[in-house]
């Protein structure tokens, strides 16, 4: 069995399980099941209303993947935590190991290999992983969406009323958002969609505004001019890979920054599709 372990929860998002997803259904179209490991129950609910995710399997942390995944499986580990020096018997138990680099100067430690952006040689996988169903042809619809990311515990947006008062935007809510917080941000935003339209939302619309990197890069593909707003946190890609595909990048909650990148018309080099060669030799 080949299982994917996604870091999820409410105060680190659904980054990393979205893009666990598009690697699902890629090796699914080659007859590859792959078994979803996430943090919570939560997390897998969203990504059945979302996506239509049927199974998964909540575990605690990275350290409890073996509380599942058996001698002679395999693991893809999709996470910053700390393994406390579980990686090691991983890759001695398992059957193959791969990971999700930290950052460009991450290295394999004990034999595991590396997903990382940008990957040009044969012992490393791109790290860049898109659903290709962002990459059919919709009709756009003319709006700016506004997706933060799918949590807000600190009520980030509440935080900043006259930026959003600046711009007419539309909001994307995040699957962790507290209950009730829609209300108030009802007050800054003429239009709310729920999360489990997040798919659909990225497809139709025409200019996305985002702090999740991931969905920089999905709403990218599906051909809309994308705004990635840093913030303090760092980014799940790094800004080089954001640039290279031609997201706009503005620090923070910058009025006059975003409007400026609103009107710019960026370059848009094509994401390429997954290259699932280097794990289908392993899996087959």
């Amino acid at each position: 069995m080949l299982y994917y372990y996604a870091h999820t929860g409410h105060k680190v998002g659904l980054e990393r399980l979205r893009r666990g997803m598009a690697l699902k259904e890629a090796l699914a179209a080659h007859g590859i099941e792959m078994q979803m490991l996430v943090n919570d129950f939560r997390a897998g609910v969203a990504m059945k209303d979302e996506q239509g995710l049927r199974e998964y399997i909540t575990i605690e942390t990275i350290q409890d993947i073996d509380a599942v995944a058996q001698k002679g499986d395999s693991v893809i580990i999709d996470s910053n935590e700390d393994e406390h020096g579980r990686l090691v018997k991983f890759v001695a138990d398992f059957a193959y190991v791969w990971r999700f680099a930290h950052d460009a100067n991450d290295i394999s430690i004990h034999g595991e290999t590396l997903f990382i952006e940008g990957c040009q040689e044969e012992d490393c996988l791109e790290a860049v992983i898109v659903n290709e169903v962002y990459q059919e042809a919709h009709a756009k619809i003319e709006r700016t969406l506004f997706f933060l990311r799918d949590y807000d515990h600190d009520k980030t947006i509440l935080s900043h009323p006259e930026f959003f008062e600046a711009f007419d935007m539309e909001l994307l809510l995040g699957h962790y958002f507290y209950v009730k917080y829609e209300d108030d941000l009802a007050k800054l935003f003429g239009t709310l969609h729920e999360p489990e339209t997040y798919v659909e939302m990225l497809q139709q619309s025409s200019k996305v505004v985002t702090a999740s990197a991931q969905t920089a890069l999905e709403a990218k593909a599906a051909g809309a001019h994308v705004v990635f707003l840093k913030l303090a946190d760092e980014p799940l890609y790094s800004i080089e890979t954001l640039q290279y595909y031609g997201v706009i990048i503005v620090e923070g909650f910058d009025v006059n920054a975003l409007k400026t990148a609103l009107e710019r018309t960026p370059r848009s080099p094509s994401l390429s599709q997954i290259n699932l060669e280097p794990l289908l030799t392993k899996l087959k």
